[in-house]
């Protein structure tokens, strides 16, 4: 296969392990499916050697640098499903905002949005095709390179969550610049909310033509939202999303499990399983078995590990991930964490806890 053949997004190697994708749709496959969220990361060696020296979006701007960090972490673990690597912050940087990933501080734009004229410095259409283009060749590379060993996932952030970087211009503890636009400009706040939520689409569309196998949408900042505030300024736009880009591919014939990771909004569990989606991914502070019954089997659920978990001796991780897989059951069912690995973690630790899940649920599968 010659160099252009990788980049055209057809003629995939056949899938060899599709355990994750049937867990998705709400089966019990031979063994309980397991990934991380950032299982591409900085806690891997070879991860630090690549990044080295790198701009973090000029790494993300390469398709050979993002398939190459992709596929890390599957040459040192069984995992079941892949992540392509990326950053949620691509879309405001499509949308004409500047974003810079600065040492010890994490991402920070340059001109935030402050008040709601700020609006109509943003390029409300863009042309995901153009602005992100690296992001899909970077897929369709790594699919063919995954040699169909597991299922590639595609992802993006969701609009609150984005909304919530372009006004602060970086992380915060309180989001409270955010959140005053909620509370001052509703009205601002939805037409925003709906510009994210019309690229959000184009661009998960993109990327399921690009080759990515299931989609996860990352609503992190969910908990810095009330009940209230959630089911005005973030449930919606996370049903839409999900409905819109559902329709899209049932035109094509398409059609690829869709996940939501609303973090620490376990208030809106109910609401969640009734969105769309297939999985719902949870936190670590959800109880398994009383993440079930509310969401009484209408999805998969996914998670839920505390990454800090991690820490702890094998033997522990082996234990802890026992007693997860007890209550969450082996039907309709991927194991990961609750959030994402920390770059101070052990890549032997990450190794346990992945085969910790595949033995302890096939022992379960086999009791039954």
């Amino acid at each position: 296969m010659s160099n252009n053949d990788f980049i055209l997004p057809k003629d995939f190697p056949e899938l060899k392990n599709d355990t994750f994708l049937r867990a998705a749709r709400g089966e019990e496959p031979e063994h309980v499916p397991v990934w991380c969220m950032r299982q591409a990361g900085r806690y891997l060696p070879e991860f630090r050697e690549i990044r080295a020296g790198k701009d973090f979006f000029d790494t993300c701007r390469s398709p050979e640098n993002c398939c190459e960090l992709t596929l890390q972490p599957l040459r040192r673990f069984p995992f079941d499903a892949s992540i392509i690597f990326s950053d949620i912050l691509v879309i405001p940087q499509a949308m004409g905002m500047e974003v810079q990933m600065l040492t010890g501080k994490g991402p920070t734009f340059t001109d935030p949005l402050k008040e709601p004229e700020d609006l109509q410095r943003l390029q409300a259409k863009v042309d995901v095709n153009k602005e992100l283009d690296y992001v899909f060749k970077a897929i369709t590379l790594t699919r063919h390179k995954i040699e169909g060993k597991v299922p590639l996932i595609g992802f993006t952030g969701a609009p609150w969550t984005l909304m919530s970087y372009m006004i602060e211009g970086g992380g915060s503890n309180t989001h409270s610049k955010a959140k005053r636009w909620l509370y001052r400009h509703p009205d601002s706040s939805h037409m925003l909310l709906r510009m994210l939520a019309d690229v959000i689409v184009e661009y998960l569309v993109g990327q399921v033509a690009a080759g990515a196998q299931a989609l996860q949408v990352f609503e992190s900042h969910a908990g810095i939202l009330g009940p209230v505030e959630f089911r005005e300024f973030s449930l919606p736009y996370l049903r839409d999303i999900a409905r819109r880009v559902k329709d899209r591919l049932k035109e094509k014939g398409q059609d690829v499990p869709m996940i939501v990771f609303a973090k620490d909004a376990h208030y809106a569990l109910e609401e969640l399983s009734e969105s769309h989606y297939e999985v719902v991914s949870l936190d670590w502070t959800i109880d398994p078995r009383s993440a079930r019954e509310r969401t009484g089997g209408k999805v998969s659920l996914q998670g839920n590990m505390d990454p800090c978990a991690l820490y702890a001796p094998k033997e522990q991780i082996s234990d802890i991930v026992r007693k997860m897989l007890e209550g969450f059951g082996t039907r309709g069912y991927i194991a990961n964490l609750g959030h994402g690995l920390y770059p101070d973690m052990d890549p032997e630790n990450v190794g346990a806890f992945v085969d910790a899940v595949h033995q302890h649920s096939k022992l379960l599968i086999k009791q039954k």
